[in-house]
């Protein structure tokens, strides 16, 4: 995943399309109910996505577009949407079109989280492979597992994001030698997501290879939601630095 010689996130790490995805912090946000904070948040975290979903249940509280855009310059971000809150295939396929018809939004976070709230492998494939052939850009949400990380690689998408630990857990990197097995067998960027819950568990993510990390509550529910962004810029740089560092390190001779 690592690329020679890479010293910094100024080359993007993931192009589609017109879009090019140069921050390999991505920030979710669904649990903020101020726009003012939204824009305070993406600035210091140094962000260039912004996201986007609905609540297909109408249950949660959230910010409507319009009073983002007063706060946020939404046209220098990568808009991309997401189906965060589906809890099926049906739901996810809903979501985006329902996305695509008011938005135009062509790139998407796909995830599929039954009532366990751990992504459903199975029907993430085959919510992927519709939204595909319709012509979507897709970066599925899976537990980690190769050969569907393989298989969805095959299809077409363009990044995977592998669940480090259940969504909003805070328990970081629970098994790593899977995370890393799935981020060698594969050849287009990995997003590392799910229970991360502090800067060091970032970096650490970054240093075991990740193209990038998305994190949410570890911000949103910090204390000063705007010192944590930045802290976990920083740490993305700090991991990336050092997995390049180790990528770079000359093999020591045997005996």
């Amino acid at each position: 995943m690592l690329r020679d010689g890479e010293q910094s996130g100024s080359e993007p790490w993931l192009v589609v399309g017109p879009m090019k995805f140069r921050s390999r912090l991505i920030l979710g946000i669904e649990q903020y109910v101020s726009a003012e904070l939204v824009a305070k948040v993406l600035t210091a975290s140094g962000c260039d996505v912004f996201i986007t979903t609905l609540d297909l249940e109408q249950t949660r509280t959230s910010l409507l577009l319009s009073d983002i855009d007063q706060s946020v310059p939404l046209d220098r971000f990568n808009w991309i949407g997401t189906t965060s809150f589906a809890h099926s295939k049906e739901d996810a396929l809903k979501t985006v079109r329902s996305l695509r018809r008011a938005h135009g939004i062509e790139v998407f976070k796909l995830d599929v989280r039954p009532a366990d709230n751990l992504p459903h492998n199975a029907q993430t494939v085959e919510a992927a492979q519709e939204l595909l052939n319709e012509g979507c850009a897709v970066m599925p949400f899976i537990l980690p597992d190769i050969q569907v990380a393989r298989e969805l690689e095959r299809m077409g998408c363009c990044a995977l994001r592998i669940m480090a630990a259940p969504v909003a857990s805070g328990r970081g990197l629970v098994d790593p030698k899977s995370l890393r097995q799935v981020l060698d067998a594969v050849s287009i960027p990995v997003i590392v997501e799910g229970g991360l819950g502090s800067p060091a568990q970032v970096a650490q993510a970054m240093e075991l290879g990740a193209d990038a990390v998305l994190v949410n509550t570890a911000v949103a529910q910090a204390p000063d939601p705007v010192r944590m962004a930045e802290a976990m810029k920083h740490a993305v740089l700090a991991g990336r630095l050092a997995a390049v560092e180790r990528q770079d390190a000359p093999v020591a001779a045997a005996g």
